[in-house]
């Protein structure tokens, strides 16, 4: 999973990088040569300082991520006109029907904009390809199964070694609320708006454009799936006027792009030298020779990325819209480690391969395969209007809980145990508030729910329908817009509940002592640094 993850989407992210070099430099730099040239740059820190540079240069590059769409967000907002001047923009656009998906026609509470309304809870169709929903695809469910997805961010092997990297967990809860959760929620919900949604008000969009709704023409058309050349115009955009802010913006997109590559070049180099050469061909490897093995390491996932992004770029965006969903296939897994004794190792990994061929089978690149097969697929990508990672969550519990059954050992199980219960023991809520499980529980199920979930289709007119300007808006923006926003403030206040409140990222109060340095290493010397 960890090479499934890491390889495409590490190949997304330095592509990605190549291709804001060749805009900047207005296609004196190829994308190729750049995107080879910022890699080595990364690979040389990476290889060389191992985790703890990592973790230091990533630190600035979250806070150049963050600056960086701010300023953007800022340049959208200024080329509108100004607050009062988008939501106007967005007022007219409201009343229309333009857009890719036209309206919802219906679903979801009335026949509003597509771009301003979720179009139903679900709709029964059999995925894109074979059929196309009405009024888009980010109904209700989708939202949630797609929140599924980037889950799988935080599952995957990456990021569970970089949890187990922090000297101590004490940090994690002013992370999770205040930093994620507070901060950078609140730049995505507003910055990352004005840069999105103001696109189409700014020239990206041919129909807006030649309804003449669009406010101004800074921005190309950005039809024909060009999208993704968005934030690069953006930045040009103020070129002529501040060449240094281009500079500095381009530092803070870089630093995004180079920020989670490096993270995932580092882990995953890490674990195929430990999990692979370390436990099965050389398991007295020194630390020295676990260190060489590991920079090696890094170089092949890092040139297995770069040769697939250099020549195979439709065979990268196929992989790389597999990459989360893979990685959503680790939850069972934490699950078992963390909750769920009764889970089986058998259970466990037939459930994690039944789940990434359900990942695989509900994605574009499932009909591609069932093609070169000799036979179609009765249904396209995302049947439902749910996600892939829903799909393969679904195939994997379905394996993993019944295998799990039929494999049970009591040997085994008491080996589990003695986790569990070391866990029970040092991260269990004090009983003075086990009264407030179910409260965790009601609360978090009901976010879920009408926050990412299939209720959020009341967002869609609660405070005035898409179609009555700004007038008729309660708060002077498009309902769902002012829906988002209510429900990340409550999301703050739900992941303090659960961080502090419920201890769940809080400091054990039992001191816990390592035994050894390395578990891994039991029997070898002590290392040096």
């Amino acid at each position: 999973v960890a090479l499934l993850f890491s390889i495409p989407y590490l190949g997304v992210q330095l592509g990605a990088s190549g291709f804001l070099f060749n805009v900047l430099t207005d296609g004196l730099v190829s994308n190729t040569f750049g995107m080879w040239v910022l890699s080595a740059v990364v690979l040389i820190y990476v290889a060389t300082g191992g985790l703890r540079a990592v973790a230091y240069v990533d630190t600035v590059q979250a806070i150049l991520l963050a600056l960086g769409i701010v300023i953007v967000g800022i340049i959208a907002l200024n080329l509108a006109g100004g607050w009062d001047s988008m939501q106007q923009g967005f007022a007219a656009l409201g009343k229309t029907d333009i857009g890719k998906w036209g309206s919802t026609k219906g679903y979801g509470g009335g026949d509003y904009n597509a771009y301003m309304a979720i179009p139903g809870v679900i709709q029964w169709t059999a995925g894109l390809g074979k059929e196309t929903p009405v009024g888009g695809l980010w109904t209700g469910v989708m939202i949630l199964t797609y929140m599924f997805a980037l889950m799988g961010i935080q599952s995957a092997p990456a990021f569970t070694m970089w949890s187990f990297s922090n000297n101590n967990p004490k940090p994690f809860a002013p992370q999770q609320v205040w930093a994620s959760s507070f901060g950078i929620g609140f730049i995505l919900f507003f910055f990352t708006a004005f840069q999105g949604m103001g696109a189409n008000l700014l020239g990206a969009n041919g129909a807006v454009n030649k309804a003449g709704i669009a406010i101004s023409s800074a921005l190309p058309d950005l039809g024909n799936n060009l999208q993704g050349d968005l934030v690069p115009f953006y930045i040009n955009t103020v070129g002529d006027a501040a060449p240094w802010l281009v500079g500095l913006i381009a530092v803070c997109a870089l630093a995004a792009m180079q920020s989670t590559g490096a993270a995932y070049m580092s882990t995953a180099g890490g674990m195929l030298t430990r999990d692979l050469y370390k436990r099965y061909i050389n398991p007295s490897a020194s630390h020295a020779t676990q260190k060489l093995f590991g920079r090696l390491g890094v170089a092949f996932i890092v040139l297995s990325a770069l040769l697939v992004a250099t020549y195979s770029r439709d065979a990268l965006v196929l992989l790389g819209g597999l990459a989360v969903a893979f990685g959503f296939q680790m939850w069972p897994s934490l699950a078992a480690v963390t909750y769920f004794p009764w889970l089986t190792r058998q259970g466990v990994t037939w459930g994690l391969f039944f789940g990434l061929v359900g990942v695989i089978l509900t994605e574009k690149i499932g009909g591609e395969i069932t093609a070169l097969l000799g036979f179609d697929l009765p249904w396209g990508r995302w049947p439902l209007t749910m996600h892939s990672a829903f799909w393969g969550i679904l195939a994997n519990l379905a394996f993993a809980i019944p295998i799990s059954a039929m494999t049970q050992d009591r040997n085994d199980l008491a080996h589990r145990m003695k986790y569990h219960d070391f866990l029970r023991e040092h991260a269990s809520l004090p009983a003075e508030k086990a009264n407030l499980k179910p409260v965790a529980w009601i609360i978090t199920l009901a976010w879920m729910f009408f926050g990412i979930g299939p209720g959020a289709v009341i967002g869609n007119d609660i405070f005035g329908a898409p179609n009555l300007g700004v007038e008729g808006w309660t708060f002077g923006i498009p309902s769902i817009w002012a829906w988002q926003i209510l429900f990340w403030a409550l999301g703050v206040g739900m992941m303090w509940f659960l961080a502090y409140k419920m201890e769940m990222s809080t400091m054990p109060d039992t001191k816990i002592e390592a035994l050894v340095e390395d578990i891994g290493d039991a029997n070898l010397e002590r290392p040096d640094n």
